[in-house]
């Protein structure tokens, strides 16, 4: 019997098994090096991309320092992750390794009600996951206990900077036992990461993963492409895409889990074969949806990006970006899924005529043009499927050998009809049965037309409160008086919504409410989200703002509400004197 790697690296029996039966050969590069190093007791900084093995490199390690035959009271281990999606996934994670070790694991993030939360901690837990915001309140709060910690991770880092939690990491960090153990992970390492670092970390053990570089022959052949559509007519555009494409499988990458569910259900209405995969599945729904992608038995998975962390699939041949990313490092590392091994693959991109500004930037990271297509006409789309269901009447042909029991009904209404006609009609059910669509959708082309400015303008100040181009200012029903700070918004957003922060523009904080600008077209879903969600301890009444007659704003009188908002001819608007300031 082959000595298990992972036992080779220091794990114990028991962890080591456990990976075995969940399919790890192997340890990856990043395990490698972290695994012995937070065995030994060591600080570490990694810098790694997603989807190197982060998880299992930093929960191991500390899962057998200080999880093993220990009874299960005050957390021992804390680890941070910047969206609630994340935490999530590592929570399962950690739970998949130690399932036979008697591990508890506790996941703590915004949105979930705070009874449930507590409970877990009242019973007991070996690790804790969380979110800084909510950890934050429970620290507060006196529910969750840090002076037994011996271990913290910051999973993310540089993702937690961006959406604003720097000053819940500080506060989060100071309250922590000086004596511990303390590993760092991020994707990047700028110079706010590093002072991180030098203010966190005890000697630390430094891990450089590079990215991968595919031996020549083998670099990435991805077809990029982009179609610029209006907002109202996106979805049709997409179906008609992917009816041209006829992609093996295709990854379309959504911004939010609302988003996602729609997409699934419209493609499906099309006659596609859908998955959607988002941070609201558990587990098991998740493994189905893999198992079933991987059998082929998949045209199109529906995904947001923390939830499509880790695929890898041979067959994926087509990546569709259905808006475009928040950032090029998120564009090239989506697109990286296919056209791998020497293989082609194909890349696109569907965007608003305001956003086809920022494929410059794309097309300067990628150092690649993308090419800006016409939108398929339900023409192009009819003259596809019936070329598609001729090669597939051909290979039946080709191919099958019992076609016995139809040739009776071909000979009977052959009686009554010529039998091209009786063909014809056969084909004409075939093809009305396979695709579902309505033709009549006029798509109008985008390409050419040119905006009366590209240049982002100027939100008004407060006092006016004008709403910048493009955005749709939200009341939400607390402010200064229960504490609440611009971060504590952009981070209750970011993760109930599942949305960039570069989607969350000027912040006004009142002593009784906060009024937040959104990206309009993200608006519907954070109130949706932020409806059921807890705020500083709280839930909020969250609505569309209409700013009230003179400057009651200032005055912290509460606003009447509509919905507000224009069109934008980019997503890079400057912020306002007021935003995301105390």
């Amino acid at each position: 019997m082959s000595e298990n790697l992972f036992e080779k690296l220091g794990l114990d029996e028991k962890l080591a098994n456990s990976l075995s039966r969940l399919g790890f050969e192997e340890p990856t590069p990043i395990q490698e090096k972290a695994i012995p190093a937070l065995l030994e007791g060591r600080d570490v900084l990694g810098q790694a991309a997603t989807g190197t093995g982060k998880t299992a490199a930093f929960s191991l390690p500390l899962i057998q320092r200080y999880c093993l035959n220990t009874e299960p009271k005050s957390p021992k281990v804390l680890i941070l992750t910047p969206t609630r999606e994340l935490c999530i996934q590592v929570s399962e994670a950690i739970l998949s390794y130690s399932r036979d070790s008697g591990v508890y694991v506790t996941p703590i993030y915004g949105g979930q009600d705070y009874s449930r939360q507590i409970k877990a901690l009242n019973r007991g837990v070996h690790i804790v996951v969380a979110t800084p915001g909510r950890a934050l309140d429970h620290i507060r709060r006196g529910t969750l206990q840090l002076d037994k910690i011996e271990a913290v991770v910051l999973d993310e880092a540089d993702e937690m900077l961006d959406m604003g939690f720097a000053e819940d990491l500080d506060a989060i960090l100071s309250s922590l036992p000086e004596t511990r153990q303390t590993a760092l992970f991020s994707a990047t390492l700028p110079a706010r990461i590093t002072k991180m670092a030098e203010n966190q970390l005890e000697d630390p053990y430094r891990i450089l993963i590079p990215k991968e570089k595919l031996p020549e022959g083998e670099q990435p052949k991805v077809r990029q492409s982009a179609y610029i559509v209006g907002r109202n007519y996106r979805v049709a555009a997409l179906g008609r895409i992917l009816d041209i494409e006829s992609p093996k499988l295709a990854i379309v990458f959504a911004r939010t889990r609302n988003e996602v569910d729609e997409l699934a259900e419209s493609l499906r209405g099309r006659g596609y074969s859908v998955e959607p995969l988002h941070g609201g599945l558990d587990q098991a729904q998740r493994d189905r949806v893999m198992k079933r992608a991987r059998a082929e038995q998949v045209d199109v998975i529906v995904a947001t990006d923390v939830a499509a962390r880790g695929i890898d699939i041979e067959h994926l041949t087509h990546v569709i970006n259905y808006g475009i990313p928040a950032t090029t490092e998120t564009y090239i590392h989506r697109i990286g899924r296919t056209g791998r091994a020497g293989r082609e693959g194909t890349a696109i991109t569907i965007l608003e005529p305001r956003e086809s500004r920022l494929l410059k930037n794309i097309e300067r990271a990628t150092k690649q043009k993308i090419q800006i297509l016409s939108v398929p006409t339900a023409t192009d789309v009819h003259a596809k499927r019936l070329d598609l269901t001729r090669a597939s009447i051909h290979e039946i042909l080709v191919n099958e050998n019992e076609l016995g029991r139809y040739r009776s009904i071909v000979e009977t209404l052959s009686n009554d009809f010529d039998v091209l006609d009786v063909a014809a009609a056969a084909v004409k059910l075939a093809n009305e049965n396979n695709w579902k669509d309505s033709y009549d959708v006029e798509i109008p082309s985008q390409i050419g037309i040119k905006e009366e400015s590209r240049k982002p303008r100027k939100s008004a100040s407060s006092k006016t409160r004008r709403t910048s181009e493009g955005m749709i200012r939200l009341f939400i029903g607390t402010g200064r008086d229960s504490g609440i700070r611009p971060q504590d918004l952009v981070g209750a957003i970011a993760n109930e919504a599942g949305v960039s922060s570069k989607l969350i523009g000027s912040i006004d904080i009142a002593d009784r409410y906060s009024l937040v600008e959104v990206d309009e077209e993200i608006a519907q879903n954070v109130i949706f989200a932020l409806r059921n969600a807890y705020i500083k301890g709280k839930q909020c009444v969250v609505r569309y703002d209409r700013p009230p007659e003179g400057n009651n704003f200032l005055e912290g009188k509460e606003p009447s509400f509509s919905k507000r908002g224009k069109k934008s001819p980019s997503r890079d608007k400057k912020k306002s004197k007021s935003s995301k300031s105390k």
